[in-house]
């Protein structure tokens, strides 16, 4: 099939006019294991009146199809500046990402956004606000309604597809908003310690409903967080941030099976060396 004929949902599209909610068709040519994203020599500096801050420092990255990579790092070393970046919702002094051969200049529809703060609707149920982007790219409604409800059913809240944001917990309006980023089938989806304001509970059963998830899809996930424990469980790369500027420190490549036994010695080992080094990063400035 060229370039210029994409098939969606059994309709050809022109590559000019791919539906928004559907731009991970444009790298489907690219094999599961190669590189999808790359974050090239990225930098980034706040300016406040005469007052320089550098954020990030020369950051180099390859992203893979099909993998989920976490970033951490010490509180403050630019972890969410990264994720905008890439999101398009701030523009790097220099430095680029390239998504296949296109580079990111600014939002789009290849890259879906998690938000720590759920971002909800609340006048929206939830069926509506999953649906909410579809009806923006203007899917049909048979269609949006359809594919809204199977992505309901996968993060297991058909039971309250008709229910208002403020009848749902915590983690609850935190698969709703899961849901509504996998549901516009981005290239990459941008995940922002989505689960970082959730009980110890509910926060490993979020993060085996996500393991669930890539592991019976190709999705790209790249991952903020601040916990060790969840970047080892969920991750087949880690990226361990420096203090700002943010510059990689390094790379864990993590071959082990899901899902993961976080008692294994291998997984306590490697979480202390981790966050050993990270409390030395972490230690206060005078």
């Amino acid at each position: 099939m060229s370039e210029a004929e994409i098939k969606i949902e059994g309709e050809k599209w022109g590559k000019q006019r791919l539906r928004a909610d559907r731009t991970d068709a444009l790298y489907a040519r690219i094999p599961k294991g190669e590189t999808l994203m790359r974050i090239e020599h990225l930098r980034v500096v706040y300016r406040t009146d005469d007052k320089e801050t550098v954020a990030i420092e020369d950051f180099t990255l390859p992203v893979k199809k099909g993998e989920l990579v976490s970033l951490i790092g010490p509180s403050g070393c630019g972890k969410t500046t990264l994720l905008r970046a890439i999101a398009g919702l701030l523009q790097p002094t220099s430095g680029q990402i390239m998504i296949g051969d296109q580079q990111c200049r600014g939002p789009g529809s290849d890259r879906g956004m998690v938000f720590q703060d759920f971002a909800l609707f609340p006048w929206r149920t939830v069926r509506q606000n999953v649906a909410f982007g579809l009806e923006i790219a203007g899917v049909p409604r048979a269609e949006r309604e359809e594919r809204a409800l199977r992505y309901v059913k996968t993060v297991g809240l058909e039971k309250f597809a008709d229910a208002r944001i403020h009848e749902l917990s915590g983690g609850m309006k935190q698969r709703v908003g899961i849901a509504r980023a996998l549901v516009m089938h981005p290239a990459i989806t941008l995940m922002d310690e989505p689960f970082g304001a959730l009980d110890a509970q509910t926060r490993n059963i979020m993060q085996e409903q996500l393991v669930e998830i890539i592991q019976h899809s190709e999705r790209t996930i790249l991952f903020v967080t601040h916990s060790v424990d969840e970047a080892l469980y969920l991750s087949d790369r880690v990226v361990v941030l420096s203090k700002r500027p943010s510059t990689i420190h390094k790379v864990l490549d993590l071959s082990w099976p899901r899902p993961r036994d976080r008692t294994a010695p291998e997984f306590t080992q490697l979480r202390r060396d981790i966050l050993a080094w990270l409390g030395e990063q972490n230690v206060m400035e005078n």
